[in-house]
């Protein structure tokens, strides 16, 4: 008894000796960020704002710190496949998670067994975009309108196939088909370019997709959106309505994403992180690139943009409800 009170005594009065040499090597390593090449994980593959957005601002991202950064897409899962493999990568700050609505707020809602938790296991380094998704079919359609849609189904009696890639947009779906009264086939796709391909070739009914991945092939007549999820119709598309305008007054929702880093990763670091993404957005390449497009920029730092994930989870979860569904 009295070695092992001995031995705890000479643990409690070397800790304060050790505890400051353990952080100031963690500084020394934090100072030294990055020490390697940087890798963006991305949920999903081409053909998605995320994936465009990753690229971006990849390469302003990797000068300003100093080191190449490859952009690593990891489709699968409605994102679980890449959010794991983030967090069983070191939590040091060299690998990045592109976090979008589906795999850190959406899933987070409707699934029982999620192999991760988007709180818990990943901090919020700073936001990248939020847009509106847009209901598309092909050009030839007979479907002109959410009215149309609704009114086909309706007196056909018959499910409407929608396509998606992800949990967020499967919630879109499920959403328009309970307030317009028809059921969903839901068509679920790796990422939005197949989808894509196969709504052109008339493959598939109709598709779910953020407006910005799909606005190039709306430009050139090959797919056109009969709505969008936004308040207010998008500038850029001023001919396409919004679901709240086509009958649905509550119906309004976006999708959004944003970097993000294991919760274990050191506060210099996610902070470092989070100035040189801030440096890459104001730059003229993001400049041009956020003109181009129909996002918006999301310039939230650490906190706010952890704020803004938490708020959307409890917004995705009223979602969930009005829509009737329940976690699986």
């Amino acid at each position: 008894m009295r070695r092992r009170l001995l031995t705890l005594t000479a643990a409690s009065l070397a800790a304060p000796l050790i505890l400051p040499l353990t952080a100031r090597q963690a500084g020394a390593q934090s100072a030294a960020f990055p020490s390697r090449p940087l890798r963006i994980i991305v949920p999903f593959l081409a053909g998605s704002g995320s994936d465009s957005g990753a690229r971006a601002y990849a390469e302003v991202i990797g000068r300003h710190l100093g080191q190449p950064v490859v952009v690593d897409n990891r489709p699968g899962g409605s994102g679980a496949v890449a959010a794991l493999a983030v967090k069983a990568a070191p939590a040091d700050g060299h690998t990045l998670f592109i976090g979008s609505n589906s795999p850190m707020a959406v899933n987070f809602v409707l699934s029982k067994s999620l192999p991760y938790d988007p709180i818990k296991d990943f901090r919020a380094v700073h936001g990248m975009l939020a847009g509106p998704a847009a209901i598309l079919v092909k050009p030839d359609s007979p479907i002109r309108s959410v009215a149309d849609l609704t009114a086909a189904a309706r007196r056909e009696k018959r499910p409407v196939t929608i396509g998606n890639y992800s949990e967020g947009y499967m919630l879109i779906a499920t959403w328009l088909g309970l307030v317009g009264g028809f059921e969903v086939n839901h068509v679920t796709y790796k990422g939005g370019a197949q989808m894509q391909t196969d709504l052109i070739g008339g493959q598939l009914e109709v598709g779910t997709n953020d407006l910005s991945g799909v606005a190039p092939l709306m430009r050139e007549g090959r797919l056109r959106a009969i709505a969008i999820t936004a308040e207010k119709r998008d500038p850029k598309f001023p001919d396409v309505p919004t679901v709240k305008e086509s009958g649905f007054p509550e119906f309004e929702t976006y999708t959004w994403a944003g970097f993000f880093v294991r919760s274990e990763t050191p506060d210099d670091v996610t902070a470092k992180l989070a100035e040189a993404i801030r440096v890459a957005m104001n730059s003229p390449e993001g400049k041009a690139y956020q003109a181009a497009n129909t996002t918006t920029p999301l310039m939230l730092g650490p906190k706010e943009f952890g704020d803004y994930q938490r708020r959307e989870i409890d917004r995705f979860r009223k979602i969930a409800e009005q829509a009737g569904l329940q976690p699986k």
